[in-house]
């Protein structure tokens, strides 16, 4: 479960520094509906941008943000349905659209998760302390900038490889900026700074999103009832979900899953990742080039016994679509395949990342042969916005992108997206996805192997148990607040 154990000294001391920075924190309720925002904060953020370092945009951590740079309320989950001429198949493809959280990707949700039970309870004071964030790109991201809305300070630790426009961004943002070698599934790299900092440094609480039930649990509780929302809304009484699915990552994504198993008990949750670093799929390793999944380890927060599918996708068929859904030789041919002008306007919206989903949620409903009736639900992590570098690489690497180019990638890439690199999991398949945490986090990383098993499982509820601690922390949410005498 996730510590809420009290830290009374400490709590004192973050209250105070709130009270002074003039900082409200939200509560998971209110980030699921925002209607429950306090009026005035819903007018002030009218005059906030929203990538602004400003205090009320912690409100703004949600999937109802109005889809605009400013002045933005809130309005109904930001949603995208990819058409059959695209997909290729008659299953309907749903996506929750990332670029409109604050930072221009979900995971700022997920650091929230990490970060605000520790602040509330006073186990992080940002008086004394820096807030590190291990990551391979978006989960930094998304810290640093939550910390420096929470006037805490932060070192941001990610890959050398990672893409330009992430570096940029953390430059002015977090204090530090640690690089590690390598690139997307260089996570031990990673974990080994931590151990150092740890080593040298008592100035440090690290947030490691692999580990973290604060990852698990915010998009268990926002991005899970975001997607029953958008579900309710848009399901026929033939209509079922047969699927949620996210690359795997950290697996805070895959959280939603568990909360949608329980209100749709039919549908599966499915986890993707690289082909070129099959993990999952063949206790696998490699490194590839779909930025933001992570690989090479079984992350702590997996809940394996509830994924009932993997699927691998090529990053080369990532990177061809990143072009065809971004050049206008690509825009051009997808308008003579009868795409409609305003769902191409809209394919800047999936990132890499992003792009591996579709695949995965393409590959999915091929596989199991779904029809119109079927709804297939993923997340569009983030945008464009953080990849130009990469497209200008591919440029120049590749010179211009061509209506040749564009037809082969719409043939082979989409239309003739092939069901290769799938696994239904068995029970045993399951237990051995499992078990290869065991030489991550209890070998490496120092976890009880008693807590494993009990993972495994589940005993005496073990995911229920965390699941269930949303009102204990938007009790201690809204206890911090009335200290901090703000909402008067």
């Amino acid at each position: 479960m996730i510590d809420l154990t009290i830290n009374k000294e400490e709590l004192k001391r973050t209250v105070h520094r709130a009270r002074e920075r003039k900082i409200i924190i939200p509560t998971f309720r209110q980030q699921r509906n925002p209607e429950l925002i306090p009026q005035k904060i819903r007018e002030k953020l009218r005059e906030v941008e929203l990538w602004e370092v400003h205090p009320y945009n912690l409100f703004r951590i949600t999937w109802k943000n109005e889809p605009i740079d400013r002045n933005g309320g809130f309005g109904e989950v930001n949603t995208m349905e990819i058409p059959s001429e695209i997909s290729g198949v008659d299953a309907r493809i749903i996506a929750l659209i990332g670029k409109w959280f604050p930072t221009g990707s979900h995971k700022v949700g997920a650091t929230f998760g990490c970060l605000v039970p520790r602040l509330v309870t006073g186990q992080f004071d940002p008086t004394h302390q820096k807030a590190v964030w291990p990551s391979t790109g978006n989960f930094c991201r998304g810290g640093s900038y939550n910390a420096a809305l929470l006037a805490c300070e932060s070192i941001a630790i990610l890959p050398e490889e990672m893409s330009r426009e992430r570096f940029d961004w953390l430059s002015k943002m977090a204090g530090e900026v640690i690089t590690t070698p390598g690139g997307e599934s260089n996570v031990k790299e990673i974990f080994d700074k931590c151990w150092e900092l740890k080593k040298t440094r008592q100035d440090i609480f690290i947030f490691n999103q692999f580990e973290e039930f604060g990852n698990h649990l915010w998009h268990y509780e926002i991005t899970g009832h975001a997607i029953e929302e958008v579900l309710r809304k848009r399901m026929s009484p033939d209509d079922r979900l047969a699927g949620f699915i996210s690359q795997t990552g950290s697996a805070g994504t895959l959280g939603a899953g568990d909360y949608l198993k329980e209100v749709f008990p039919g549908s599966q949750i499915v986890a993707g990742e690289a082909l070129q670093c099959p993990t999952l799929l063949l206790c696998g390793y490699g490194n590839h080039r779909i930025e933001g999944i992570g690989d090479k380890h079984i992350p702590w927060i997996h809940n394996v016994k509830n994924t009932d599918m993997v699927i691998a996708v090529d990053d080369r068929a990532c990177m061809n679509l990143l072009r065809l859904f971004n050049e206008p030789a690509g825009w051009d041919f997808l308008k003579k395949q009868g795409v409609k002008e305003d769902v191409i306007s809209r394919l800047p919206l999936l990132g890499i990342s992003s792009i591996g989903n579709l695949l995965c949620a393409i590959k999915f409903a091929k596989y199991y042969e779904l029809t119109r009736h079927d709804l297939v639900v993923t997340v569009w992590t983030d945008s464009m916005d953080l990849y130009g570098s990469r497209l200008k690489e591919l440029r120049e690497v590749h010179g211009s992108y061509s209506e040749t180019e564009a037809v082969k990638d719409y043939h082979h890439y989409l239309m003739g997206m092939s069901t290769d690199h799938m696994l239904e999991l068995s029970y045993y398949d399951k237990r051995r996805i499992h078990n290869l945490k065991y030489f991550t986090w209890i070998e490496q990383q120092g976890k009880n192997l008693s807590e494993l098993e009990a993972q495994w499982y589940d005993a005496p509820g073990y995911w229920g148990r965390i699941h269930g601690q949303v009102q204990k922390i938007d009790d201690l949410i809204d206890q911090f607040n009335e200290r901090t005498g703000l909402l008067g």
